[in-house]
């Protein structure tokens, strides 16, 4: 009796070492290493915050859109470094940058291109517009009449421009950068639903705080020329983004996480506040945007908090609130902020 109480344990050690009462999807992954996307992310904001006072978070969410593929939208008020930061990020890329005007008077061909005739060879041949760039600043992108912005769904979703049947493809990285004005509407044509869809981001800007006001006042007092501007350099190559991107691909995502997002966006369109709800496109966003907001903070996997985090400004602009709520004085922040807390966090 004595051996076999010995050896009883021992047969049942390697029943108690089963990894069957450790759920799989709890293991934290060995994956990919996210530390060069958080440190070209860091070098970057290093270089522009020689010059821009604040709006951590903007530059965030800017870094995300172009480590993921996307386009920002940027919404605020005159005078808070909407278009500065755009063409401080473009100096930041060692890529090349073009900025477009808006205006009513714009026309498609402007933005894209144009066949232009050759009086020597009897032909046409294709002049490329401004549009053909890395990074692409629209600025007042709301003024320009219905025909040219929507020049831009091909370009901005398929990374392409047909011409007279003959397409044309813009070379990587491609990042568009729009800005527009909520609060003057006269002479404005307002964005389409399914212009909107295209941009990524909708970031909404504020007025800097006090404080930051006050550090704006002290680094631009003795440049009134914008000489500080010409200290950013470039410390980021197409290569280093192709490299982040394919790095932020592979961060982990749990299963849970995955229904979590989904839920989130079936929830707009059953809600009684909406008017009209997010599309599968939006679940698409919020899964690659928050992979890649886990690779900024230098995690290999993601977290319900990196889902919340750009839960705002990848839906805030593929919504639309009731008229009943509009009347009320509510906002979609929020409708959603409520939306977000309704559904039942993975554990």
């Amino acid at each position: 009796m004595l051996e076999n109480e010995t050896e009883y344990p021992e047969q049942q050690e390697p029943e108690l070492e089963q990894p069957e009462t450790v759920a799989p999807e709890m293991v934290q992954p060995q994956g990919v290493d996210v530390d060069p996307v958080m440190i070209r992310a860091e070098r970057v904001k290093t270089e522009i915050g020689q010059v821009l006072v604040g709006q951590e978070e903007m530059l965030d969410l800017l870094l995300i859109a172009l480590f993921t593929g996307g386009h920002v939208l940027l919404e605020g008020v005159p005078g808070i470094a909407k278009t500065l930061t755009a063409k401080l990020l473009a100096r930041s890329i060692d890529t090349g940058f073009s900025r477009i005007q808006f205006t009513p008077d714009l026309m498609p061909a402007d933005v894209v291109g144009t066949p232009v005739y050759n009086m020597k060879t009897s032909d046409f041949n294709f002049k490329s517009g401004p549009i053909f760039s890395n990074v692409v600043l629209i600025d007042e992108i709301n003024r320009a009449p219905a025909k040219t912005q929507a020049a831009l769904f091909e370009v901005m979703e398929e990374k392409q421009v047909t011409v007279d049947g003959v397409t044309h493809r813009m070379s990587a990285p491609f990042f568009v950068v729009a800005t527009q004005n909520p609060i003057e509407q006269e002479g404005t044509y307002k964005l389409p639903e399914a212009q909107l869809d295209r941009f990524l981001f909708k970031i909404q800007l504020q007025y800097p705080s006090l404080e930051e006001e006050k550090g704006i006042l002290r680094r631009f007092h003795n440049d009134f020329n914008g000489a500080l501007r010409e200290t950013v350099v470039a410390v980021l190559s197409p290569t280093d983004i192709a490299d982040c991107q394919q790095r932020i691909e592979q961060v982990y995502i749990r299963e849970e996480l995955l229904d979590y997002i989904a839920a989130i966006v079936h929830s707009t369109r059953n809600n009684a506040d909406l008017f009209l709800g997010a599309s599968p496109r939006a679940s698409l966003a919020l899964m690659k945007t928050a992979k890649a907001a886990a690779a900024l903070a230098g995690r290999n996997f993601v977290t319900p908090d990196d889902i919340r985090y750009v839960s705002f400004p990848v839906l805030n602009h593929r919504v639309i609130l009731t008229p009943e709520r509009e009347m009320e004085g509510y906002s979609t922040r929020e409708v959603l902020d409520e939306i977000v807390k309704k559904i039942e966090v993975p554990r």
